[in-house]
């Protein structure tokens, strides 16, 4: 059975993001302080901390979702999240950009949030607000009971 991560686990991802800041956008990077983009940075965090088994979904075209209506982001997601229409802490959000969901961030509270965005050239911490019209899901990290 699959629980939802608890409070002490969500600060911990939060706490994990917050590691990145300033680290600079690299395609398919993954490595603290000198690249990541968003897809990695995700399975950084989660998969370092044990809320989902070590894989790599790599290599990935730059911008495969502008050319494909595939759910390749969304799919990797799914395998080890649940869909939440009320984020938590440490909850990931993904927003479209092309055809598909192709942007994924880690919710740090009710306000901000902490991605690898390319147009900044970083991890950053912003105000969620200012990518509502890209929304497209909510997702709560699953552990098995």
């Amino acid at each position: 059975m699959r629980i939802p991560i608890n409070d002490e686990q969500r600060a911990a991802v939060v706490a994990e993001a917050r590691t990145w800041l300033g680290t600079k956008y690299h395609h398919a990077a993954d490595v603290k302080k000198h690249g990541v983009d968003c897809a990695m940075i995700l399975v950084r965090v989660y998969c370092d901390l044990g809320f989902a088994p070590k894989f790599d979904p790599r290599p990935y075209p730059a911008q495969w979702y502008l050319h494909r209506d595939e759910e390749r982001y969304m799919g990797w997601i799914a395998k080890y999240c649940d869909k939440t229409e009320k984020p938590k802490p440490g909850d990931m959000a993904l927003y479209r950009f092309g055809r598909c969901a192709a942007h994924g961030a880690i919710i740090v509270d009710d306000t901000y949030m902490i991605h690898a965005y390319q147009p900044a050239e970083k991890v950053q911490l912003v105000e969620r607000r200012f990518f509502d019209h890209r929304l497209d899901s909510y997702w709560c990290p699953m552990v098995l009971a």
